[in-house]
């Protein structure tokens, strides 16, 4: 029996959307509505603990999933997360870390079974062939790390991209390779962040492309700050604003 399409959602807007770019939280709202979801921001929402995490303060880490866990235990809806990242610490990291509590074990593990990172909502859940945007120019697509590598998840941003009309796909060498970003890497090897973004950065300009794209609005943050500081116009989006024709 085919499983129903899912008729709501929970969004998890993360930090960085909510505080640095929360244009990229209205155009997930705007691309879900789009495909008929009835879309609930639940209140209460707070870090997800990955930097906790990598820094190795588990205790700090365990407390913010916790409290991640009681805020999208209200509702049995599945989680949307525009981000690779924080969608990899739910699903893999939370029940990790509480794999030995006794009351928050299972809790983990069955929120971690209703979390989606975006593009696989839309493609794997939803079965989306296309979103019926427009977008004129040539799109290059960064693989952000934890979507790739986390999550293991390689094709499905660009099958949504090949369906913008007046869109040019581009390669990107090196598309695979880290942006330098990291979270808490690009402030603790800074040098080493530095090089790794100037590396991708002359990619992208090699491209020729006009637009990238990526799925984790860290990588957008280091992309476009270094391009605006080598006095680049390439414009650096979401997947979700890419898909709303922004």
């Amino acid at each position: 029996m085919t499983e129903a399409r899912p008729g709501s959602v929970q969004l998890f807007t993360t930090c960085l959307v909510e505080n640095l770019r929360p244009q990229v939280g209205l155009a997930v709202l705007d691309l879900l509505e789009g495909q008929g979801c009835a879309v609930s921001c639940p209140m209460g929402q707070t870090c997800c603990g990955q930097p906790a995490y990598n820094a190795g303060c588990l205790d700090d880490a365990r407390a913010m999933a916790r409290r991640t866990l009681s805020v999208l235990a209200r509702s049995k809806d599945p989680v949307v997360i525009p981000s690779g990242s924080c969608a990899d610490m739910i699903i893999h990291r939370y029940p990790e870390i509480l794999k030995n509590d006794p009351i928050d074990a299972g809790a983990a593990r069955e929120l971690a079974g209703r979390t989606y990172e975006l593009s696989q909502f839309l493609v794997g859940v939803l079965k989306v062939k296309e979103v019926g945007a427009r977008s004129a120019g040539r799109i290059t697509y960064h693989a952000s790390c934890h979507l790739l590598r986390g999550l293991g998840e390689a094709d499905s941003p660009l099958q949504l991209l090949a369906t913008l009309s007046g869109a040019e796909m581009v390669p990107l060498k090196g598309a695979e390779e880290c942006c330098g970003f990291g979270g808490l890497f690009a402030i603790k090897m800074s040098d080493i962040s530095g090089a790794m973004l100037q590396r991708k950065l002359d990619h992208i300009r090699a491209s020729d492309a006009q637009t990238v794209v990526a799925c984790d609005t860290g990588c957008l943050l280091h992309l476009e700050g270094g391009l605006r500081r080598q006095g680049s116009a390439i414009r650096v989006l979401h997947l979700a604003e890419a898909l709303v024709g922004t």
